[in-house]
C-alpha cells in the first residue's frame, strides 16, 4: 500500500497533467484496467519492432 506522501504526491501530478492536458484521450481502446495495460505493452512492442 502506497503511503501518504506518495499518494498526495500521486494526486499533484495528476492535477497538473489534467491542467495542462484537459483534452488528453487515447487511441487504445479498453475496458478495464487489465486491458489498458496489455494495449500498452502491445503497443509499445509494436514501436519497437518497426
Amino acid at each position: 500500500m502506497a503511503n501518504k506522501e506518495t499518494v498526495k504526491r500521486a494526486q499533484m501530478i495528476m492535477g497538473k497533467l489534467s491542467e495542462l492536458y484537459p483534452d488528453a484521450a487515447t487511441e487504445l481502446e479498453f475496458s478495464t484496467s487489465f486491458e489498458l495495460l496489455i494495449a500498452v505493452i502491445l503497443s509499445a512492442n509494436a514501436l519497437m519492432f518497426r
